[in-house]
């Protein structure tokens, strides 16, 4: 009754209708994102307010453009764009595993399970996960003179996710070029010194790499 009188259009609902909202809304952000995934993922067209068209398969660009309502996908959406900020990819994988992970829990809960066991069991998972990944992964020993070739593998594969396979491949040299252009073998990389200027009545094959003499 208090929260009626404080918000008259607010809504009450019982703790499993409140689940399966929440639940739904990861699985409805997935929904949206997963066609985008990977280098042949779609790419979608924003329309803003003043007309405006914006064409990206971007899923950081996707949820900052987005408007988006519900808590817990807003919550989601933070998440992933967390996730961008620290290593610069793997928006719309987030979302989409978080999606799954919902989507799988809520198959459990509907047979009775409690959330908790669900939770405990998504830390033993996150456990053995970081293990098996410390195994696995690759060192890339830089030295004096960095692998080239390591180097455009990383950068096609995150650019594929996010442009179209012509413009990355191309844009691929160009950014690598540009990185190992300000490198300083014992200092981090400061990519504010890499400057990018729009040119007027260009097109994006047009992008070019212009070294400071």
């Amino acid at each position: 009754m208090s929260l009626k009188v404080l918000n008259p259009n607010a809504e009450v609902l019982n703790k499993s209708h409140a689940l399966h909202m929440n639940i739904n809304a990861a699985k409805g952000l997935q929904d949206v994102l997963k066609s985008n995934l990977g280098p042949k993922g779609t790419i979608k067209m924003l329309v803003g307010g003043a007309g405006d068209i914006k064409l990206t398969k971007d899923g950081n660009t996707l949820l900052k453009e987005m408007q988006i309502q519900s808590p817990t996908a807003i919550m989601i959406a933070r998440t992933a764009v967390a996730q961008d900020e620290t290593s610069g990819d793997g928006t719309t994988s987030t979302v989409i595993f978080i999606g799954e992970l919902m989507k799988q829990s809520e198959r459990y809960i509907d047979e009775g399970m409690h959330p908790r066991v669900l939770v405990d069991g998504f830390e033993i998972a996150k456990r053995a996960t970081l293990q098996f990944l410390e195994k696995f992964k690759t060192p890339v020993v830089m030295g004096d003179e960095p692998d080239k070739e390591i180097l455009k593998m990383v950068a096609r594969t995150a650019l594929r996710t996010k442009l179209y396979e012509s413009l990355a491949d191309q844009l691929t040299d160009i950014v690598v070029n540009a990185v190992l252009c300000i490198r300083k073998p014992e200092d981090p990389i400061d990519l504010f010194m890499v400057e990018i200027m729009h040119m007027r009545h260009k097109f994006d094959v047009d992008t070019r790499l212009e070294k400071n003499r």
